[in-house]
């Protein structure tokens, strides 16, 4: 009840993130439903349902890291001075978390099942009633065991991420323990000036220490070397020949389940190497004797890194993929259904959704540095400057990394 009056009372950008979530989590369970009616009207083509079960997989990940992403920014889960009292500290903010997650994404399901029963025929009076009947198997019901099993898929993945992504962590300073220091030592000043002059024998208020810079990400090396053989697994996969598994949906040239698989690999690769990317775009922003914008702009990407910089590999894996596609297909246009647009905008919608939201989230964290340099009188235009440096910077770093990847993706499937 706690976390449904919470949802209500949220701003309109944060119920508007939580109905993204919802539209997300209704197209992956169609999706799923539809593997499931494919499977129902193709009892012995066993091998093809189960390609179409996973290609499922891509749509249902995007889905889930786009719902983690919207839990880490939701205010009603953020810890504040004065929760902890009433038996909302950080354990039960985690609980309050996965439970809006599991609601948004639990709409979403149901709104999946309505459209999958309208599109079969079950339910009439509505427009396009039953005009997918053959590819749904309308003439035969749907299992209940499976049908509920594919549609809490969603639902349970989105919420165990977003608890084990919220869930406390020792030796880090809750945000409520932060806020009552910094409002104890406000009190302390208000009160008149410190607290030695006021009482000179009595010690002063507790200062909290500064806090220590950012590690280095050190996923780089891994990064490639999974980024390597994600490409390793797609040539020798598209290199066997077309009879070496069922084709891949999208008229893809010589494809094979191999191939899914290998840009499964690639897009973990570059998730695994986007924090030390963006790491790394934020020094050659420092080099050569950097002036204040550059020095603002490479400092804030630095301290980013580790928060954008996962987001941003996957969408650079997703325009990559693009790219490779879109290479292959110049010449002659490809046979594409429905589902397969549907699941290329739910991956790429995903995808770029989760990186905005990472993208809000960073900024709602240095919105207290932001305010110190307006307070010391940095004009506005100085941080617009160096968020657009910062863009520039990552977009000449890992584009050609991008057009790199999808040029090596490309080739083998052309053969």
């Amino acid at each position: 009840m706690l976390a449904l009056r919470l949802a209500r009372g949220a701003r309109p950008a944060v119920q508007l993130r939580r109905f993204l979530v919802a539209v997300a989590s209704a197209g992956t369970g169609f999706l799923l439903l539809c593997a499931l009616g494919f499977a129902m009207g193709h009892p012995h083509d066993s091998s093809a349902a189960a390609l179409r079960l996973a290609w499922c997989l891509a749509p249902l990940a995007a889905t889930v890291q786009f719902a983690v992403a919207v839990a880490r920014t939701d205010p009603a889960t953020r810890p504040r001075s004065g929760l902890s009292a009433i038996g909302l500290g950080p354990g039960r903010l985690m609980l309050l978390a996965a439970i809006s997650t599991a609601v948004s994404c639990t709409l979403g399901s149901v709104v999946a099942l309505l459209c999958v029963l309208h599109l079969r025929g079950d339910l009439s009076g509505l427009p396009f009633d039953g005009e997918a009947s053959e590819l749904l198997a309308g003439n035969q019901p749907l299992p209940l065991a499976a049908t509920l099993t594919l549609l809490a898929l969603v639902p349970l993945a989105a919420s165990l991420a977003s608890a084990l992504a919220l869930r406390p962590r020792e030796g880090r300073p809750s945000g409520a323990g932060r806020t009552r220091r910094t409002g104890t030592r406000a009190a302390a000043t208000e009160a008149g000036g410190s607290g030695r002059d006021a009482h000179p024998d009595a010690p002063g208020p507790p200062v909290e220490p500064h806090p220590a810079p950012r590690p280095t990400p050190t996923g780089l090396p891994w990064g490639v070397a999974v980024l390597a053989a994600g490409l390793a697994v797609e040539t020798y996969a598209s290199r066997s020949g077309p009879a070496s598994g069922p084709a891949l949906p999208g008229s893809l040239a010589g494809g094979s389940v191999g191939v899914l698989l290998g840009w499964a690999l690639t897009t973990l690769g570059l998730a695994m190497a986007g924090p030390a990317l963006t790491h790394l775009s934020g020094r050659l922003l420092q080099a050569m004797r950097p002036g204040a914008l550059r020095l603002l702009a490479g400092r804030i990407l630095m301290e980013e890194a580790g928060r954008i910089g996962r987001p941003l590999g996957v969408v650079c894996a997703v325009a990559s993929g693009a790219y490779a596609m879109a290479a292959l297909h110049a010449d002659a246009r490809p046979e594409v259904g429905p589902l397969t647009v549907l699941g290329v905008l739910l991956v790429a919608g995903c995808a770029v959704g989760t990186l905005l939201t990472a993208a809000v989230e960073a900024k709602h964290a240095r919105a207290d540095t932001t305010a110190a340099l307006l307070g010391l009188g940095a004009p506005a235009t100085l941080l617009r400057g160096a968020a657009a440096l910062r863009a520039g910077a990552l977009l000449a770093v890992l584009g050609p990394l991008t057009w790199a990847i999808a040029g090596l993706a490309a080739v083998p499937l052309a053969d």
